[in-house]
């Protein structure tokens, strides 16, 4: 290969056939990458970001899109390669992280198969216990917890942030010249994404790798990348260095990503929240002495083994309050929303819902409660019916609840689409006409159709671009103050947490490790767990001096 750039696009083309003809996902970019750089790629859902990224490895193929333009990798002419050519190429030389960990991985082949079979397919010659070792190592430096145990286990036995980083773990199993990472960090809490950030970055300075970073977070975009190009309809509205950007953007398009992103530092913790009224507060749900377990796999001869998920969790959410569950990867934080939700039994404590024993609740009273208690999962793929229309998805809970007509069933949806920023026309499309963050808005307009006391969000808006995601967050806060509503919101974001919640709960290993406003814990807390939660937010260090500096009188940076 020359010493040129290791990547080259020049006036890009990427266009999908439909009914009504060619749709220009990608129009006409152009961006270059040297060896051991980081280039980041942001834009909100459907600019065509993903599609780039897809285009760069080869992947458009196989949805009949037509590419023109220039495309090379080094000095090859990557819109030329054979289906073989690209086979040899992409885990090789290159490879990609992408957006769903779920959809990526086979859900009937163990984790440590299937990070080995990258090396099946490009190391024909290596030995068996070699390529165990090689991925147990990989695994060990994603840091994915008792890393030997996991190998053996299923896609669906691991938590979210875990399969990430599986796949993570395999796109750099062979150290190749360039990896494209496509939202890797969105289902990750911030301790595990910034030790994956460390990783990439340690991988491009030994081996000088480049990266091309994907996502909707400017924050992360700015911790990793040294220039960006910011992406709206499919063009490239925006590029230079990341700091010039974040400090001075140019584009009015720009300027609304910034303003849109929820910053740590600005929320609740940035303006102490009066407590009078939540002290007043009628007490909605009541935890006490909380713990769960799961059985563990065992060999035929092996002792029965447990694992504790919550250890004796106790906190009490008052009406209208929003409180947030925060905590790593495994914490036990979805297991309590999972406990609320009934979904899971546990294993001692006891849960008071509006003054009756919630747990203990069952046949009809348990029908007509459930409808005030309402959860929106973290995957959006796998919580709506891939064969219903969208109109049947949010029809649903109304007619299990009420005798409706299909008009007024039809009525109602299109107002809930409305309502989480959809437009009503698309009722009779199907979830995978739509992006990732399109689909976690119907999942949210779904859990409100009830009008419920109570929402469990896990991870509500983690798949959601800047832009959207601020949406919903004014979404809620809106339908707080109009309807009272009481909010356990889960979440491994603490600017989220930080702009939503008055209290916040923090988690570490099922124990509850921190409690109280979240103006006091994230701005006083004692605790060494939480120092570290908040230490590792991305842009935190510019954030602190900041709100030094304004405590002090001074301006701020």
């Amino acid at each position: 290969m020359s010493q040129g750039p290791l990547m080259t696009l020049e006036k890009l083309v990427v266009e999908y056939p439909s009914r009504r003809g060619p749709v220009r996902a990608v129009d006409g970019i152009s961006l270059s990458l040297e060896r051991g750089s980081v280039v980041g790629i942001v834009g909100e859902s459907g600019s065509g970001k993903s599609t780039v990224g897809h285009a760069i490895m080869g992947l458009t193929r196989a949805s009949n899109a037509s590419v023109d333009g220039v495309l090379r990798f080094g000095d090859t002419n990557l819109l030329s390669l054979s289906e073989s050519a690209w086979r040899r190429l992409r885990g090789a030389k290159m490879s990609m992280v992408f957006q769903d960990a779920m959809s990526t991985l086979n859900p009937v082949m163990r984790i440590g198969d299937q990070i080995a079979e990258v090396f099946r397919w490009h190391r024909p010659g290596m030995p068996r216990r070699e390529r165990y070792a090689r991925t147990l190592d990989l695994l060990k430096r994603v840091g994915i917890h008792e890393a030997d145990r996991r190998m053996s286990a299923y896609p669906h036995e691991l938590s979210g942030g875990m399969r990430q980083r599986a796949v993570i773990a395999a796109a750099i199993a062979l150290e190749p010249d360039l990896i494209i990472a496509d939202e890797p960090t969105t289902a990750l809490d911030v301790t595990v994404q910034a030790q994956i950030l460390d990783l990439l970055r340690g991988l491009i300075r030994e081996n000088n790798t480049a990266l091309v970073f994907i996502s909707h977070d400017m924050g992360v975009i700015s911790d990793i990348s040294e220039r960006v190009a910011v992406m709206k309809d499919g063009s490239i509205v925006e590029q230079g260095k990341t700091a010039e950007i974040m400090r001075a953007p140019t584009h009015p398009y720009t300027r609304q990503l910034l303003d849109a992103r929820p910053e740590f530092g600005r929320g609740h913790a940035a303006a102490a929240p009066d407590r009078a009224s939540a002290a007043s507060a009628k007490a909605l749900l009541e935890i006490r002495n909380l713990s769960v377990e799961f059985a563990l796999p065992t060999g035929l001869f092996e002792k029965a083994r447990k694992m504790r998920a919550v250890d004796d969790v106790s906190f009490t959410i008052h009406e209208g309050e929003a409180l947030g569950l925060v905590g790593e990867s495994g914490s036990g934080k979805s297991t309590i929303g999972r406990v609320v939700a009934r979904l899971v039994r546990p294993t001692s404590g006891s849960v008071v819902f509006a003054g009756d024993d919630w747990l203990a609740m069952k046949g009809a009273a348990l029908v007509r409660r459930r409808r005030a208690v309402q959860i929106v999962f973290q995957s959006p793929y796998s919580s709506l019916d891939p064969r219903w229309r969208i109109v049947d998805i949010l029809g649903e809970p109304l007619r299990s609840y009420e005798v409706l007509s299909k008009t007024e069933v039809q009525r109602r949806a299109a107002e809930l689409m409305e309502r989480v920023g959809l437009d009503p026309n698309w009722l009779e499309r199907y979830p995978h006409q739509f992006s990732g963050g399109q689909r976690q808005r119907i999942a949210i307009a779904r859990a409100l159709a009830l009008k419920p006391r109570l929402l469990i969000a896990d991870e509500p808006v983690s798949a959601l671009d800047v832009s959207s995601q601020a949406q919903i967050l004014d979404l809620l806060n809106d339908i707080r103050a109009q309807t009272g509503l009481a909010m356990l919101f889960i979440s491994h974001d603490l600017s989220v947490i930080d702009q939503l919640c008055e209290t916040v709960a923090v988690l570490e290993k099922g124990k509850l490790a921190d409690f109280g406003p979240t103006y006091e814990v994230f701005r006083h807390s004692s605790s060494p767990y939480t120092r570290a939660l908040i230490s590792a937010v991305p842009g935190h260090n510019r954030i602190a001096a900041t709100n030094e500096a304004v405590e002090h009188g001074q301006p701020a940076a």
